[in-house]
This record gives structure tokens, sequence and C-alpha cells, in this order.
């Protein structure tokens, strides 16, 4: 049945209060000098069960689902756009080093989680979860990176430019598409058990994806896009755009991977197209960034409920997940870029950035107490290390990245970027 006439006035009121404060709080973020997407979480946390359910809960957002649908294709198309923008000549050229941070990256972090995972509280389980199951799922939370976080804060700080904030990308999409597979795993565990040819599968298709993008994705994205770009207006540009990203983003999720990836890897072959150009990609970055990826993140918070870290017992357990997920993913990806011979402002730079979890961390987090592997309890720790993580990471990026100095590689991609912006 279509939505009623008194729920789509909820659901217009509650779609327009959440996108003017996001824009405000935004703003305001921007102001102290921090990205918009610090004032754009925190919209969620003020609206949520962490305060306003608690000051009037006939406030509460009853039309969540919907929002929720929204947000998903804005974070859709927020990858894509940074996809886009994905230099692929650093990629090949400094192929090894984003190799070495992304799987230091991984293995540290998970390692550790698992660890943390068998010694914490048994009271943070899920009923009817084992202890290997809830282990291994912490350990995908502490493995995993943000890409819609990271690119939103590269680009709201004008780091996306940078070599530093490829390596980001790069490193970040490899460290999520194995998170994913990992997750995949531990859900079959949590559910069905393990299934070999489930995993076969799964594996298969992550495996398969790039050689797929580039011999059938690539020659029928660049054919697409240049019959779209054919007409004078933006419009058909747009249209087909989205349409590629939302349908490599079903494809990907379909074969048991996350939705992102197929966003992202759709987004690197417009952009490699050819047919990338400011006339039509302007107005769909503006829709985007100004509209669509505010709604999601300030969507974000609204599953938040921080009033059950009064507890002394989820405070405790809190911080010890919370200083686990800190140290093994910015010590992984610092000993990757070290190793690189790297510089050490560059390695901090790096391990600021990949230390971002946000509304990934959320995803994972609402997996796990949907399958009943986490609590109500752990579900808000691991919230608690998704906002943490993304609020360090734009002041410790700036710190950093004022003493690496900008080649001039970096200003010709800056250049090339600012076209694709700028009409």
């Amino acid at each position: 049945m279509p939505l009623g006439a008194h729920e789509l006035l909820v659901f217009i009121l509650q779609l327009g209060l959440l996108l003017g404060l996001a824009v405000l709080l935004g703003r305001l973020a921007e102001r102290l000098r921090m990205p918009a997407i610090v004032g754009e979480l925190t919209v969620g946390v003020l609206l949520g069960p962490s305060l306003l359910d608690h000051l009037a809960p006939g406030l509460r957002f009853t039309q969540l689902h919907l929002l929720d649908a929204v947000g998903q294709v804005g974070v859709l198309l927020l990858v894509a756009i940074t996809g886009i923008q994905l230099d692929f000549g650093l990629v090949r050229r400094r192929g090894s080093t984003a190799a070495k941070v992304s799987i230091a990256g991984l293995v540290i972090p998970l390692v550790l989680g698992v660890a943390a995972g068998y010694l914490l509280p048994a009271s943070l389980l899920g009923e009817s979860t084992s202890v290997t199951v809830f282990a291994l799922f912490l350990g995908v939370a502490t493995c995993v990176s943000a890409i819609p976080v990271i690119a939103k804060t590269l680009t709201d700080m004008k780091l996306l430019h940078r070599n530093i904030g490829q390596l980001c990308l790069t490193a970040g999409m490899v460290d999520d598409a194995f998170g994913w597979f990992m997750l995949s795993i531990v859900s079959a565990m949590a559910t069905t058990g393990v299934r070999t040819g489930q995993i076969v599968l799964s594996l298969i298709s992550l495996v398969a994806l790039v050689p797929f993008a580039i011999w059938i994705g690539r020659p029928l994205v660049r054919w697409t896009m240049r019959a779209a770009t054919r007409s004078a207006e933006p419009g058909p540009a747009v249209a087909v755009a989205v349409v590629l990203v939302l349908l490599s983003a079903a494809g990907t999720h379909a074969l048991g991977l996350e939705a992102i990836l197929g966003a992202f890897v759709c987004g690197a072959l417009i952009g490699r197209s050819g047919h990338a150009d400011a006339g039509w990609l302007a107005p769909l970055r503006t829709i985007v960034l100004s509209v669509l990826a505010p709604l999601f993140f300030a969507t974000a918070g609204l599953r938040m409920d921080l009033t059950l870290l009064a507890r002394p017992a989820v405070l405790a357990a809190s911080g010890v997940v919370l200083g686990v997920a800190i140290v093994g993913k910015f010590l992984g990806a610092y000993l990757g870029a070290l190793l690189s011979r790297m510089s050490g402002w560059e390695a901090l730079a790096l391990g600021a950035g990949m230390n971002a979890r946000g509304v990934i961390e959320v995803i994972v987090a609402m997996v796990g107490l949907r399958l009943g592997i986490i609590n109500t309890e752990m579900y808000t720790i691991v919230i608690v290390v998704a906002i943490v993580t993304s609020l360090m990471a734009p002041p410790t990026l700036r710190i950093a990245m004022r003493r690496v100095e900008i080649t001039s590689e970096e200003r010709l991609r800056r250049a090339a970027q600012d076209q694709l912006v700028e009409p």
C-alpha cells in the first residue's frame, strides 16, 4: 500500500528537519575548523535515543526505514563520485605501498580484535551466539575502514588530490572488501554454520570482480557514457551515471559483497571513460555532497543510544574495544607506510585516515545485532568506536598534512579535479 497522508506528512517533516540541522551543524563544524561530517553525525546523536528520546519521547523518528533508504542512495553516489576522482596513475605507481598499508592495516587489528573478543565478558554476547563467532565478529569490526567517511573527510578538508588521500582510498577499499567477505563468513557461522560452497562463491566473486570490471565493465561504461554525453544538457549524463552506479551496487550486493564496493568500482570506471567532465559532474556532485550525503550521516546517528555507557561494565568494555580498534588500525597503517619508506608524518596521516570507521562500523554493528551475535550494549560500544575514530581523523590529518609538502603532481591532480567540478 502507498504511504497514507499522515505518514507522508511525517516523513516529509522528518526529512526536512534532519537535512536542515545537518546543513546547519555541518556549517558550524566548518566554522570550528572541523569537517562538515562531524556536525552531520552529531545531528543523529542529538535527535536519536541518546538525547531526544529521553527528553521528548513523543517526538521520536517513526519513518527511519524511509530515511535509511534515502541515505543509502546518497552514500552509494558519494562513493561513486570518490571513485571518479581516483588517480589510477598513482595507484599503479604506488600499488606496493597501498598493498603494504592495507595488509598491515588488516592483519594487526583483526588479530587484536579477535583476541579482545575472547577476553570480553560474556554479558556482551548475543543470547544464542558462541564466543568464537563473537570474537571473529569483533575482529571484523576492528579491521574495517569507512570509505564513505574517509571520502567525505578528505573532500571537506580538500585533501582528495593529495597522494595520502589517494592512498587512503585505495588501501581502505581493499580493507573493506576483505572485511565484507569476512563478515559474510561470520554471518553464515551465526545462522546456518560455515558452508564451504558459500565461502568459495564469495571468494570467487571478490577475485573475479576486477577482471570483470576491466574486460566487460570498462568498455560498457565507456560506450554508455559516450552516448549519454552527446546531449547538450547534463541531465542524460547524470541519469545514466546514477543508473550505472545503482546497478553496479546491486550486482556486488547480490554476489554477497558490499554494495558500496560496486559503487566505487563503477565510479572509477566512469572516471576512466574519458567522458567525466564538469558539464554533468558538477550538478551531480552538488546534490550528493549538499543533500544526500548529509542525510546519510545524520540518519546513522538515529540508532545510537549513548546513555548505555552510564553502566560501568559497558563503559570499561568500550574503553578496551576502542583502544584495540585505534591502536590496531593505526599501528598497522603506520607500519605499512614506514615499510614503504614514507616519512613519519606521511605514515601518521595514513594511520589517521585509515582509522576512521564511521557508518561502515554502524552497518557492521547493525548486522551483528540483527543476527544476534551481539546485544544492545555491545552494539553501543561498536557505535562509540565509529564516532570517536571518525572525530579523531580530521584533526590528526590536519596536523600531519601541514608537515607534508605538496608536490607538483598533486597540484596537477588538484587542477584536474577542479575542472571536473567547476563548469
